[in-house]
């Protein structure tokens, strides 16, 4: 399976995942100039933005660990792109979420509040 097909595959575990925990699926693959949301969700009243990492194994490290410092400042800078087309949402509490899996389990690593927001 190519890296893109596993990337999408594990979006779509990670989506199940979250519905599962309540969260309410907003937007899936938000686009802006320079980077990408994966997953954007609400949970109860916390806007959630979620990285999703897939790694086959965990020999170069663990997928939570490639969401470095310029990973985040992308996200961040996507963040407030989708806040800006979606003000509604701009006064909901915020939050990153890295949901990170290897290939020999199923079930995620869930990071709440796994970095800081601007």
């Amino acid at each position: 399976m190519n890296k893109l097909r596993q990337g999408q595959q594990h979006e779509q575990l990670a989506q199940q995942f979250l519905s599962r925990q309540g969260h309410k699926i907003l937007a899936q693959n938000f686009f802006c100039k320079g980077g990408e949301l994966d997953l954007v969700t609400l949970d109860h009243q916390t806007l959630v933005f979620i990285e999703v990492k897939y790694r086959a194994n965990a020999y170069h490290g663990h997928p939570s660990e490639f969401v470095n410092a310029t990973k985040q400042q992308r996200l961040q800078r996507c963040a407030q792109v989708f806040l800006q087309s979606h003000p509604q949402y701009q006064q909901y509490e915020m939050r990153f979420d890295v949901l990170s899996f290897l290939a020999d389990n199923p079930t995620p690593l869930w990071l709440k509040n796994a970095f800081g927001g601007w």
